[in-house]
């Protein structure tokens, strides 16, 4: 099959997946399956290989994270359960305020958190930021799901230790202590710019509430569970221009629900002690293996799975202390109905990537772009977005991209680090449905397909030009 027809197939089988779920409201699971399974059949791979890719997408994608997804959700259900969460969002925006949180937690995700696998972050930190998004005003969700999307992408491909940074770093022969340095300098402007713009677009009229919200999965308390919860007095209550309708429904579920009852003697440090301990340990496992320092031992206490596992059981018993192990179980038992969705809709997204990977296309966008003298940095970054948004892979396009040019760096004059970030921008460019994260924050956050695609594909792409916008200049310069 010629280069061509796999390039317009591929297209076709994209926008039929978006078209499905955003218009016609199939399932995205549904949608997902049968936009691989075209793709596989009319680029070639016969129909015993595309259910063979398909399956094995599926299941490669949940070998790297459903167990981590799995453990991630059901800590953050206990924590939710001991009120532990709701006494952050109140000590939050106690010292940053509704109008910089936003600010606040992304530019702490992509800056000081990259050491923790993006995966394991995000279903940590999510909990946290669905119960601050109804106590920050006016398109609450919409905001901070795009705080959360902006933080971890531009972090993982621009901040070292970032998987895609260090990756590029190695690949160009840019010492990393030079990389953090830039890619700081990078992407605190960056975040905050980016932020700054979609905020505009959703105070005007980007954002509908009523299409781009829903109710988060185990977040709609009975009655009985409202009354056996005290009054929060240090939780602010939600702004009176809230969204209504659908989402308003998500927003009042999540903020009605007080803080459950605790022992008194059970500090917030206690509650949180055991993320906190996941968190060092798997920090602590990526700076060593940077410092290529090697140890069995440490190796497999900060392994990502192990490391979350321990919190897990840690925040199980200070749980089980703080508010008795009837209620933990009901917070297991709401974990699982989560978690479920959330592995399903990964791993079909991972489905959909295998596919489009196996169509070769890849080697095929990469044999269409050169190297050019006049501008090469916009090249670097519109072979990293081509190949994003073909394959979906954040890592992959990054490192494909700055590949091409990298042997051509030194006669062109452009300093390495240069086009490893002007690859991880590109490679920001497009989050869409092939990728696990655009469902993870779709349904962590409370949101609809159609709201992911605005806060995570047009939010993280904003982020990507803000980028590239900024790298350009720096050229003249080194």
């Amino acid at each position: 099959m010629s280069d061509l027809a796999i390039l317009i197939n591929t297209a076709v089988a994209v926008l039929a997946v978006v078209v499905m779920i955003v218009r016609f409201r199939f399932n995205p699971v549904v949608s997902l399956v049968v936009g691989s399974a075209y793709l596989g059949l009319a680029v070639g791979l016969g129909v015993e290989g595309t259910i063979d890719t398909i399956t094995k997408g599926f299941g490669d994608i949940m070998a790297e994270v459903g167990l981590l997804i799995a453990f991630g959700v059901l800590m953050g259900a206990m924590l939710q359960e001991t009120g532990a969460i709701q006494r952050l969002v109140g000590a939050l925006l106690k010292t940053f305020g509704p109008k910089r949180i936003t600010y606040a937690l992304s530019l702490t995700i992509a800056t000081m958190l990259q050491s923790i696998f993006l995966d394991v972050l995000l279903v940590i930190s999510a909990p946290l930021a669905r119960n601050l998004a109804p106590k920050i005003g006016k398109n609450g969700t919409a905001r901070m799901a795009t705080a959360m999307a902006i933080g971890l992408e531009c972090g993982i491909v621009l901040t070292v230790p970032g998987v895609a940074s260090v990756a590029l770093a190695g690949l160009l022969g840019v010492p990393l202590g030079k990389m953090l340095l830039f890619g700081i300098a990078l992407v605190i402007p960056t975040v905050a710019i980016s932020i700054a713009i979609m905020s505009f677009f959703f105070n005007h009229g980007f954002w509908n509430p009523e299409r781009d919200e829903q109710p988060f999965i185990g977040e709609d308390p009975t009655p009985q569970d409202v009354a056996e919860t005290d009054s929060a007095p240090d939780v602010p209550v939600v702004d009176d221009d809230a969204p209504t309708g659908s989402g308003g429904v998500a927003q009042q579920t999540l903020v009605k629900p007080a803080p459950a009852k605790t022992r008194r003697h059970t500090p917030l440090i206690v509650l949180l002690a055991p993320l906190l301990a996941s968190l060092v340990l798997i920090a602590t496992g990526a700076i060593l293996d940077v410092a290529d320092i090697h140890s069995p031992i440490v190796a497999f206490v900060s392994s990502p799975v192990i490391a979350l596992l321990i919190g897990l059981i840690g925040t199980s018993f200070i749980g089980r202390y703080a508010i008795g192990a009837p209620r933990i179980e009901k917070a297991i038992t709401t974990g699982f109905k989560e978690s479920g969705q959330i592995l399903i809709l990964t791993g079909v997204g991972g489905s959909l990537a295998a596919t489009i990977a196996a169509s070769g296309m890849g080697d095929i966008l990469g044999g269409y772009f050169t190297a050019s003298t006049a501008a090469p940095l916009l090249v670097v970054w519109v072979i990293a977005a081509a190949l994003h948004v073909a394959v979906g892979s954040v890592t992959l396009s990054a490192i494909t991209s700055a590949g091409i040019l990298a042997p051509v760096a030194p006669l062109i004059g452009l300093d390495p680090v240069l086009i490893a970030l002007a690859a991880g921008a590109g490679s920001l460019f497009g989050v869409h449905v092939t990728s696990n994260t655009f469902w993870l924050l779709q349904s962590l956050l409370g949101q609809t397909t159609r709201g992911a695609l605005k806060t995570v594909t047009v939010g993280v792409s904003v982020a990507s030009v803000v980028a590239i916008l900024l790298i350009m200049p720096a050229s003249i310069v080194f």
